[in-house]
């Protein structure tokens, strides 16, 4: 059971970027909006972020750093952040996930887990 001090739930929603994409270049954009909500007990800040973005085809990245879009920001509880970010893949298909590591009010470090979620170019199947 985890500790309800600490809970951090993180949603994402997706979008294709025709006019940033060159298919016949196998270059895809896709912007992603995250809101991280605090429905912990304890005030919390972001530190870093740890993505591991999967092509269509199998190939991995991992993207490690501090904040998000140059921010680290301090959640208080019942409240969120969002941002929104992008990424570029060679398929049209991927899928995102990852986490952050976040440290409470009292100094305890803990990791908001994102769920995978999927980048599709509409119309893909997959």
């Amino acid at each position: 059971m985890s500790d309800p001090r600490y809970k951090v739930d993180v949603s994402v929603v997706t979008r294709f970027l025709p006019e940033q994409s060159q298919p016949d270049e196998n270059r895809f954009a896709f912007a992603y909006t995250v809101t991280i909500h605090n429905n912990g007990e304890l005030p919390a800040q972001l530190l870093t972020r740890h993505w591991v973005i999967t092509d269509g085809d199998g190939h991995v990245q991992e993207v490690r750093g501090a904040g998000v879009v140059g921010q680290q920001p301090r959640i208080d509880p019942g409240a969120s952040h969002t941002y929104t970010s992008g990424t570029v893949m060679a398929t049209r298909v991927g899928s995102m996930q990852g986490s952050y590591q976040m440290v409470a009010d009292d100094g305890k470090r803990f990791d908001a887990i994102i769920a995978p979620f999927r980048l599709a170019v509409p119309g893909s199947l997959h």
